[in-house]
């Protein structure tokens, strides 16, 4: 019977074990250039008894990036920033994969340089705001990608792969979920289009087959990993319509599978029945984000792998509470109370230490 606790085989990697880090956005790039610190190299080898780390989102182009000091991997003084983070989990160990999470239409114009403004696959604001250095601002409507963009956009995926591999990364997954670009091009609500790149999930799942087709011909698919989040609302995606969601995530599938890529990654929703019907779909490893809400995913989220749901289980709250979670889990806690207050806010706002907490 294989448990949370036996090794795996992960793109030419053996994972120490089957618990995995999720990625969760910090906003702690303080280094030069949106470049990764000292102090986050601290924070992901305290957690590189994780089988697999996945970092949080790294934008992979200027226009990329959606939120206060988040870090990118679209320069060389980014590549060289990331190695101490990489070099400092490998020395414990570790193996770490960084998330290239383009976020289009999520984001601000005073967030970017150069008078740039947000892209998505069409030109319709999401609903909501993002927190800037100026307080919280609306959301403002992006400009429509035209498909000159959308090719320099997946070349762009591509290079920062590249670069990942060079600052030492064990590979990298692309974040299509949670209502970021990739996510956007999936959705109907976001995506209007009527050309090749929209319309029918056929044309919505377009965009994504081709960054990771993209990425996994710059670095080799078993690099390559991808999040996806079906049926979930973040960040003002409605994908409302049962027979379209299907469709959708069956083309997005088919179209994904023969890549041989490293990994899914499935942030779930409410609906474990969709869940089961993508391990089904799926015939490669398959990383689960349990949905827990309200609760940060817990022990008995490890029966999933024992059940055969997945074959690996990402924490995302309780790894930061608690660095050495495999050793907890392990041994059925205590656990540190991740601080529900702090933890969806950032920086001056309150952001969850990165270092270590008492036990």
């Amino acid at each position: 019977m294989t448990t949370a606790f036996d090794p795996i085989e992960l793109g030419g990697k053996r994972l120490a074990n089957r618990i995995a880090m999720a990625p969760m956005t910090r906003s702690r790039a303080y280094g030069p250039g949106a470049s990764a610190t000292e102090l986050m190299a601290t924070y992901y080898a305290q957690r590189a008894s994780a089988g697999l780390i996945i970092t949080e989102g790294i934008q992979p182009s200027v226009v990329g990036q959606g939120y206060p000091d988040t870090p990118g991997l679209h320069s060389a003084e980014q590549v060289a920033a990331w190695r101490q983070v990489t070099d400092a989990v490998h020395r414990e160990g570790g193996v770490i994969f960084a998330q290239l999470m383009h976020t289009g239409r999520i984001g601000h114009p005073s967030l970017l340089p150069d008078g740039l403004n947000p892209v998505g696959p069409s030109a319709v604001a999401a609903k909501g705001q993002v927190y800037t250095h100026q307080g919280p601002q609306d959301f403002v409507t992006p400009n429509e990608l035209a498909h000159d963009e959308i090719v320099r956009t997946i070349a762009d995926f591509a290079d920062a792969a590249r670069n990942a591999i060079a600052a030492g990364f064990d590979g990298v997954e692309l974040h299509g979920a949670n209502g970021y670009l990739i996510h956007q091009f999936l959705a109907p609500n976001a995506n209007q289009r009527t050309d090749s790149w929209g319309g029918d999930a056929a044309g919505r799942v377009r965009f994504a087959v081709e960054v990771a087709t993209a990425v996994a011909e710059a670095i080799g698919a078993h690099r390559t990993g991808i999040r996806i989040s079906p049926g979930t609302p973040f960040n003002d995606i409605a994908e409302t319509d049962p027979a379209d969601l299907e469709e959708t995530y069956t083309a997005l599938l088919a179209g994904l599978a023969p890549l041989d890529l490293a990994y899914l990654h499935v942030l779930e929703g409410p609906d474990q029945s969709l869940t089961g019907r993508l391990r089904k779909d799926w015939p490669g490893t398959l990383v689960l984000n349990p949905f827990t809400h309200p609760e940060p995913t817990g022990h008995d989220a490890l029966d999933r792998v024992q059940d055969g749901a997945a074959d690996l289980i990402a924490f995302g709250a309780l790894f930061l509470a608690n660095p050495d979670l495999p050793r907890r889990l392990a041994s059925g806690g205590p656990y540190n109370e991740p601080d529900r207050a702090t933890f969806y806010g950032g920086d001056e706002r309150g952001y969850t230490d990165y270092l270590a907490l008492p036990a």
